[in-house]
């Protein structure tokens, strides 16, 4: 039964806004005058999906965000635990919804559900808000009966990567406001700062020291041209990103990322900590080895790590056991690897996945703080050097005439 969005008038004159359902627009607007309201306007809520399948643009910032996409499992899992059927949960908590998109998601599942159709049906109306490892978990969720479970590990999977991306994005949040700072800075110096006070010493017609000159050369070149500059390189990063959508091109680009120094462990890291994160909840709730390995490899960022996860894939495909599989890949932890041929051989795979996972966010949470902590004292050190050598191109016209006086 599809969803409208819907704005109406009471007896009192109020203006109420909500989602109701309905087989048509038209017994939608009477469904809203046996409940006493004054149908304004009536819109049929659309799914993300086309129908042949394809998904929808829409708006920009029209997208379900991560941490709404946890909140909303854990809500969901929590009303299932409870003993509620899945058509209540979802009226719950179409009730308690603030952001009107999310009420329309909602409303938008909710009457697929109301329907017939299964709730990861209903979930694949939508791909940009529920990924396939979401829409995968689910199915596999409905086929055990044991969704609310299902969805509480899936909760549980959501939050910890939140929790993890948050971490390293505030780790690199100082050394990026340290280095716009530092920008805006010398920026300020050579455009405004330096000009000043050296074409004060311009006039006396004296001569002026080497780093002086160079750094009033630097400044009239930045002031002439820095703007085209800062065009070149913005047009540089835009061609190097559309050269990166060649597929032969980014392949090469990320395993270079991989043996990378400093940088190359923490990008291994990384994708190790989400594969074993997703491989872990995928086996964990009943997905089959083989499925649970193509999920895992879509949520990796680095393309090379994916056709590594492939090969291992065609090996487990062949009757290779997955820690032999992976152990032939150079860049999978010798850990990880022995943690999952512990837990082929106990038969316990998911929980020694799960501890894999933990170890892995562990690892990058340091490599995080590691990588950041030394970028600080390099920027606040780089950022001093420059600073001193402007001073000092400032200071020795200032000197040289004082002797001269003497």
């Amino acid at each position: 039964m599809p969803a409208f969005r819907y704005e109406a008038v009471d007896a009192g004159g109020a203006t109420r806004k909500g989602v109701v359902n309905a087989d048509s627009p038209r017994s939608a607007r009477a469904d809203l005058r046996t409940q006493g309201l004054t149908p304004i306007t009536v819109e049929a809520i659309a799914a993300q999906v086309d129908a042949a399948g394809a998904a929808r643009s829409r708006g920009f910032g029209e997208r379900l965000s991560q941490n709404e996409l946890a909140l909303f499992t854990r809500q969901l899992a929590s009303l299932l635990e409870a003993g509620l059927p899945l058509e209540q949960a979802f009226t719950a908590l179409l009730e308690q919804a603030e952001r009107p998109y999310l009420r329309d998601l909602i409303a938008s599942i909710r009457s697929e559900v109301i329907g017939g159709a299964s709730f990861s049906a209903a979930l694949s109306r939508h791909p940009r808000d529920f990924a396939e490892i979401y829409r995968a978990l689910v199915a596999s969720g409905e086929q055990i009966g044991q969704l609310a479970r299902v969805l509480s590990r899936l909760a549980d999977y959501i939050e910890r990567r939140n929790a993890l991306v948050q971490k390293v994005r505030l780790a690199f949040t100082y050394p990026a406001i340290v280095t716009f700072v530092a920008f805006a800075i010398v920026i300020f110096l050579l455009t405004y700062v330096v000009p000043q006070i050296v074409s004060v010493f311009a006039n006396t017609k004296q001569k002026l020291p080497f780093l002086t000159i160079v750094m009033l050369s630097v400044s009239n070149f930045v002031r002439a041209y820095g703007i085209y500059v800062g065009i070149l390189i913005a047009g540089a990063f835009w061609l190097w990103r559309r050269a990166l959508r060649n597929p032969a091109l980014k392949l090469r680009w990320h395993t270079w990322l991989l043996d990378a120094p400093i940088y190359g462990k923490f990008e291994r890291s990384m994708n190790t900590a989400r594969f074993a994160s997703t491989l872990a909840i995928t086996t964990g709730s009943g997905v089959p080895i083989l499925r649970a390995l193509d999920t895992s490899r879509d949520t990796l960022s680095n393309v090379a790590m994916r056709n590594l996860v492939e090969q291992a894939t065609g090996s487990v495909r062949e009757g290779v056991s997955l820690a032999r599989a992976l152990s032939a890949q150079k860049h999978f932890p010798p850990m990880l690897v022995h943690m999952i041929r512990a837990g082929e051989i106990t038969g316990e795979l998911p929980q020694m996945l799960e501890r894999a996972a933990n170890a892995q966010q562990a690892d990058l949470e340091r490599r995080t703080l590691t990588i950041a902590g030394l970028l600080e004292p390099v920027l606040i050190l780089a950022m001093g050097l420059v600073v001193l050598l402007i001073v000092l191109a400032v200071l020795m016209p200032i000197i040289e005439i004082n002797q001269l006086v003497r």
